[in-house]
This record gives structure tokens, sequence and C-alpha cells, in this order.
């Protein structure tokens, strides 16, 4: 069977030149989830963002910062890979958060090409006394499904992920 999106023209305030798609159930499924999953993040990462912002942060840059609290010292590569971000942009970032004299850089002494991101201690006190309020700003705006659906989605889309992941990715041609 297939889903058929209705004519946008017979929708109030939608242009007449709009065109009605002829979708299968499953690539409808599909674009309806991807939607559903991205207006998802947009609502929770707001909540996020307007927290770390009230400490002159993004949340990338708050990224960074918390992993590095977590987790310790690590490789440039390693955080740009956590945080998802470019390696000309984990570059521009640490800059930024070594110029507010949150992070440095440390040589790595087994390959002299590598260089490590650690906390200052200014960075160290920052995410000790913000992440609390942080993470329970997290919680409550994903507070709209309770603790066990929340581990049930996180799996979900855990597999989503390493599918998508391991598919090849579109080419021009």
């Amino acid at each position: 069977m297939s889903t058929t999106a209705r004519p946008h023209s017979e929708a109030p305030g939608v242009h007449p030149e709009a065109h009605e798609v002829d979708l299968d159930d499953a690539t409808a499924a599909a674009l309806r989830l991807w939607v559903i999953m991205s207006r998802a993040h947009t609502a929770v990462a707001a909540h996020a963002a307007a927290d770390v912002h009230r400490h002159g942060l993004t949340l990338a840059e708050f990224g960074i910062i918390e992993a590095l609290y977590h987790r310790g010292p690590m490789l440039l590569g390693e955080v740009q890979k956590r945080i998802l971000v470019s390696s000309g942009g984990i570059t521009f970032l640490v800059d930024r958060l070594a110029a507010k004299g949150l992070v440095e850089r440390r040589s790595c002494e087994t390959d002299r090409r590598a260089r490590y991101a650690a906390l200052t201690p200014k960075g160290q006190a920052l995410v000790a006394a913000i992440f609390p309020r942080h993470a329970a700003i997290v919680k409550q705006a994903m507070e709209g499904i309770g603790p066990e659906e929340q581990e049930r989605v996180a799996d979900l889309l855990r597999d989503l992920g390493r599918r998508a992941a391991a598919l090849p990715l579109p080419t021009e041609n």
C-alpha cells in the first residue's frame, strides 16, 4: 500500500503550485520519523543551549569541556569524534576555550604531531559548578517520556545510528 500526501492546494495557506508526492509506506514512515527526531532534538537542544549560554559557552564548547571533565585529557582527534565536529572545527573550538582559560593543549610524549586537550583548573571548576544544573535541565527537557521509554528509545536510536553509519554515503552520480 502506498501513502499519498494530500494535494497542498487543498490546505489553507499552502501555495497552489505545491506538488503531491506518492510514497510507499516505508518511505513515508522514514521521512516522518526523520522530521520528528529532528524536531525533538531541536526542542531539547534549545534547553541545553540556553543553559550553557548563561556561562558564555556554545553547546559544542560545553561538549568539549564536559567530555574532558568526565574522561580526562584526550587527543584532539578523540575529542573531535566524541562531539562530532570537523578537524578544523575542533581546532577553532579548542582555541576559543584556551582563550577563555578553560582548556590547554598538551604535547603527546609518544607522538610529536599529536596534541592533547586538557581542562585547566578554571575549566574544571566551571564544569563542576554548572554540570549538575545542566544535567537537571536536560533531564527535565526529556521528561516527556519516562526513564524506561528513554532507555528503549536510546537503544533504538543507537541501532539506527550504527546501521546508518555502516551504509555508504550517497555520491553525486
